[in-house]
């Protein structure tokens, strides 16, 4: 059996605009956003760790989302190639016009500079989400930045946003808060 190894680029050499989806920002300190690869896994670990109160996966889940799941996430990356920023998340494969996000992470470096909205547009405005109309997501009844990003996104791209409990805290083993399933949808993808 013949097996060939793909190469791969370290973090710090993606940091680069000819390599990121995106370049975000102000000049003298730009973000760069790009697909995860599988250097990135410890460093996404390491990002949502330092993000309370985000719930923290294992570093093995991280390296599973920057492999498995690439091209429907994202990560920032400074001009070092520190992670600064990460998006998770699937097209359901139930229902093929869903991307279904499961975390947005922004380091404290980063805060302030609308990059939750930029990690979730470029992802949203891949290719391979093409035919996606609707954004879910779930949110704690309590997560003022979370309903306040998912808010501005259905204001941006002019879609409804509707919500209902989907989780409760029974369901989730009496120490963790409800959650809500949000759906921000139908939306035209040329809007993101």
């Amino acid at each position: 059996m013949n097996v060939s190894a793909q190469p791969f680029t370290t973090s710090a050499d993606l940091a680069r605009p000819t390599v990121a989806d995106a370049v975000v920002g102000k000049s003298s300190s730009p973000l760069f956003i790009r697909k995860p690869n599988p250097d990135d896994g410890w460093g996404i670990y390491e990002l949502v760790k330092a993000c309370p109160p985000l719930d923290v996966n294992s570093a093995y889940a991280y390296l599973l989302l920057a492999t498995q799941f690439r091209d429907s996430c994202a990560v920032a990356t400074n001009e070092e190639g520190e992670i600064v920023g990460f998006v998770s998340g699937y097209v359901k494969s139930n229902a093929p016009d869903t991307y279904f996000l499961w975390q947005v992470a922004v380091g404290e470096k980063a805060r302030g500079t609308g990059l939750a909205r930029r990690l979730v547009e470029a992802v949203m405005g891949r290719p391979e989400l093409a035919e996606v109309h609707h954004l879910e997501t779930t949110i704690t009844p309590d997560n003022d930045a979370s309903w306040g990003l998912f808010k501005r996104l259905a204001d941006r791209w002019q879609a409804p946003l509707n919500s209902r409990e989907y989780f409760s805290t029974d369901q989730l083993g009496g120490e963790h808060d409800p959650e809500n399933l949000v759906r921000i949808g139908p939306f035209q993808p040329d809007r993101i």
